[in-house]
């Protein structure tokens, strides 16, 4: 029972505070998941899970609200739904430490872009070929080392020029058709803890529900943009301590 409570206080706190970002916490909670004994492709599956629970129900409330673009995450949602499950089946095969390592770099570059850059959050790189690129590259990448994407597709999209709240409501929308293809496919090579995986659901759906109030009430986009560059490199240096191994 302890292990439970465990791990679904880890999985409220965690949900609340990415959905705060508009991205999944399958990236921070498949490493801590790792550390604390679980098998690694077990952990990447729930992480999977969770980001999908957590970002469905932010994508409820942000459609109701009718602050979500639904057309401007259709290119997302095209290339990700193919390209994550294919990275997924790949990750039986790539070596992860690889993609590891440069996941880090991107997350370092992209952070410290987003603390110290000025320019203005307008639309200039606005075709839809780049949404296609984006979605397809992240896909890959996400689907191999078990997370949702979101917190690499973000800095891409700020940087590019869009606006950082549209951003966070189109990738709450985007991440269940990438992390839900990506589940099923490790399903069919991992053992899953179906009591486990209903336990952190439930804490995911409530972290997500919390986190996204706490973003559409409490934050500028600014603060966003600071928030998500400081998670970044937590998690960059969670994954640099980790993969060196100290």
């Amino acid at each position: 029972m302890e292990y439970y409570v465990i791990y679904f206080f880890l999985t409220l706190a965690l949900s609340t505070l990415f959905s705060m970002g508009g991205v999944g916490s399958a990236i921070g909670l498949v490493p801590i998941f790792s550390m604390m004994g679980m098998p690694l492709n077990l952990a990447k599956a729930i992480g999977l899970f969770i980001n999908s629970a957590s970002t469905i129900t932010a994508s409820i409330m942000n459609f109701f609200r009718g602050v979500l673009d639904v057309g401007f995450a259709i290119p997302l949602i095209v290339s990700i739904m193919i390209a994550t499950p294919v990275g997924a089946w790949m990750s039986q095969y790539v070596q992860k430490e690889i993609v590891e390592w440069v996941l880090v770099a991107f997350l370092v570059v992209s952070a410290l872009l987003l603390i110290f850059s000025n320019r203005e959050q307008k639309v200039v790189y606005d075709k839809a070929w780049i949404l296609y690129v984006i979605g397809g590259t992240v896909g890959l990448i996400s689907g191999t080392i078990g997370v949702g994407g979101g917190s690499l597709i973000m800095p891409l999209l700020i940087l590019l020029g869009f606006d950082a709240k549209k951003a966070a409501y189109a990738i709450s929308f985007v991440i269940p058709f990438s992390t839900l293809g990506a589940f099923a496919t490790y399903l069919s090579f991992v053992h899953m803890d179906w009591i486990l995986l209903g336990v952190v659901t439930v804490a995911a759906i409530i972290g997500g529900y919390l986190g996204d109030r706490i973003m559409h009430y409490r934050l500028t986009p600014s603060q966003v943009k600071k928030l998500i560059a400081v998670v970044l490199l937590l998690l960059a240096a969670k994954m640099i301590y980790k993969l060196i191994g100290v």
